[in-house]
């Protein structure tokens, strides 16, 4: 007889559709018989967080998460379990007349993370590549293109790239608007602490009509980025089942 696992999937937060990412990420927690799924729109229920087997949020600018509630998450990886974050998890910051500018707050929890949002270009196509084919996440899957927020960001401690893209340019409309380097800008990546580890992938932007109150009564249009393309929800299978403890990667004889 199999054993049930328990997943907290936290999903909330600010100018994002979670009405919808909720029901699309409930949809695929039960295609899974033993897992049973605990609710929640932040960290603040510490017991229930506790009480999980693995973690999966999609949420966005929740200010503030206490530290209390940040050391509790990165003790909860360290202790061996797995967080699987998904889009703006890893983003805190304010509307400001010169801009968006992410806040430089919640350092323990960012750290956790392995990385801190700081702005995203207007939202346009983009190609994205597996940076390690060898490893079940991302195995099989072609470069493709979505029409997503790309995400620029800091990164701390130790990153395993599994999904990249490029860009140069400006991030309009966000303080740390200039980004000139050519560098890698990650879209999936493993990242240890302590005896667990988190996957981050970044996209699966959305937002309804209602969800840029109270900046704007009603936004133009119906936005659903990755969330219309197949090999996301195979992405969002494949994170599952990682975080489920049932797929790793298959490192070379003498890794």
């Amino acid at each position: 007889m199999s054993s049930p696992v328990s997943a907290y999937l936290v999903c909330g937060g600010r100018w994002h559709d979670f009405d919808f990412a909720r029901l699309e990420l409930l949809k695929l927690l039960g295609e899974h018989e033993d897992v049973r799924t605990r609710l929640a729109e932040n960290f603040s229920d510490l017991a229930a967080l506790d009480a999980s087997d693995f973690l999966v949020t999609y949420t966005c600018d929740l200010d503030p998460v206490p530290t209390e509630q940040q050391e509790a998450l990165a003790a909860y990886v360290a202790s061996g379990r797995r967080w699987f974050a998904l889009h703006g998890t890893n983003s805190v910051f304010e509307f400001r007349d010169d801009g968006v500018k992410a806040l430089r707050t919640h350092a323990v929890m960012m750290r956790a993370l392995g990385s801190r949002f700081l702005a995203h270009p207007p939202i346009a196509p983009y190609r994205v590549r597996t940076t390690r084919p060898d490893h079940p996440l991302v195995a099989g899957i072609e470069d493709f293109e979505t029409d997503d927020e790309l995400y620029l960001c800091d990164y701390y401690g130790e990153i395993e790239p599994l999904l990249e893209t490029r860009f140069t340019g400006e991030a309009r409309g966000f303080v740390d608007r200039d980004w000139p380097n050519d560098d890698p800008r990650l879209v999936m990546y493993l990242h240890p602490e302590g005896r667990g580890e988190v996957l981050y992938l970044t996209l699966g932007h959305c937002r309804g009509k209602h969800d840029m109150r109270p900046r704007m009564d009603v936004y133009p249009k119906i936005e659903r980025g990755s969330w219309e393309l197949p090999v996301y929800y195979e992405l969002l299978r494949r994170g599952l089942r990682w975080a489920i403890g049932g797929l790793d990667a298959v490192r070379p004889e003498g890794a």
